[in-house]
């Protein structure tokens, strides 16, 4: 039997980028790399660095473009959900501040902490709300401010991030789109592999944590690398086959921007071509939450997405965690 649930589809899409740009060539003064060793491991040429604000002020941009594309006022929301692991504060939580900048009254909100998982982990836990009845209209933003706890002398981290943010309106569908189906993971062992250590209750902070460095962000890049490409394609392709689906029956691929070489391993292992996938990396580097609803606002602008259209968007990050989302594009402004 049929589900009687109707789908949560995306209605608005919005994202926010700061407009002060660090190059490769800038992070050639700082640390012992070149513009050449950075494009050819990672593909990324530039980041975007918000100065003088926190991740609530991409948030609330975000915010404030998804209303005004929908054309909605902010009483209309009932849930805020920000993704974010760089939180302006402990507490409250940032989704909250954003309630309060946009005036959304009526709406509750939280953050919810799934590294460069967020987003999609987000948009899943949202698409509940519409799909019960609960809610209306929910606003899943992914927004971090990755240079707040990237050591700029890391050269293994300095390289990859930037800061950003991108979100979505959801809404019940009444064209047959809306979130298909979903396939999400986590595995709390590989927590020693990608981490901030410092700042929660097992390290606070102290002049030696500090000293330490421990509220920057680590990896270990090998480890990690192997983990996302193995995980991005056998969760993608996992979910696809649950559906009777392929890689071919796919109009637009959307993964988390990490790195190239895992977007175009992970494209290799799915049996994806190119003009499937969407990628960005090049000029905004890995935003964490922020990667997938930005590229998706950019495939929106650029006239990738259609109604009718099959989409996935995939995502890993540190917890360890990692899942995919199953959507048919609706129309979304």
């Amino acid at each position: 039997m049929a589900s009687t649930q109707p789908r949560a589809t995306i209605t608005a899409v919005e994202r926010f980028l700061p407009e002060r740009i660090l190059s490769n060539k800038d992070l050639e003064k700082v640390v012992d790399t070149s513009d050449e060793w950075i494009r050819e491991r990672t593909g990324i040429a530039e980041r975007r660095i918000l100065d003088g604000e926190p991740t609530s002020y991409m948030a609330t941009k975000v915010a404030q473009g998804l209303l005004r594309r929908r054309g909605c006022h902010a009483d209309d929301i009932d849930l805020i959900l920000v993704a974010t692991i760089t939180p302006d504060m402990v507490l409250p939580a940032t989704a909250c501040l954003v309630q309060d900048q946009i005036g959304a009254s009526k709406a509750w909100a939280f953050d919810l902490l799934a590294a460069c998982s967020g987003f999609v982990y987000a948009l899943v836990t949202g698409a509940q709300f519409i799909s019960s009845g609960a809610h209306k209209r929910v606003m899943v933003i992914g927004a971090d401010k990755m240079s707040a706890i990237t050591d700029p002398h890391d050269r293994s981290t300095c390289i990859l991030f930037g800061d950003g943010a991108g979100g979505v309106l959801l809404e019940a569908a009444e064209d047959g789109s809306g979130l298909i189906d979903f396939e999400m993971h986590a595995d709390g062992s590989g927590r020693d592999d990608l981490h901030v250590r410092g700042g929660g209750s097992a390290y606070p902070a102290t002049h030696e944590s500090v000293d330490e460095g421990l509220h920057f962000i680590r990896q270990e890049g090998r480890t990690v690398f192997k983990f996302a490409v193995q995980r991005m394609a056998e969760v993608s392709l996992s979910l696809l086959q649950r559906n009777e689906l392929t890689a071919q029956d796919l109009d637009l691929f959307v993964p988390h921007q990490a790195n190239r070489r895992i977007i175009d391993a992970t494209a290799n292992r799915m049996g994806l071509a190119s003009e499937q996938v969407m990628t960005n990396i090049e000029h905004v580097a890995n935003t964490t939450a922020g990667t997938v609803p930005i590229a998706l606002s950019e495939a929106l602008d650029e006239g990738r997405l259609k109604p009718g259209n099959l989409v996935q968007l995939t995502a890993v990050g540190g917890g360890l965690t990692w899942g995919s989302a199953l959507l048919r594009w609706g129309n979304a402004a």
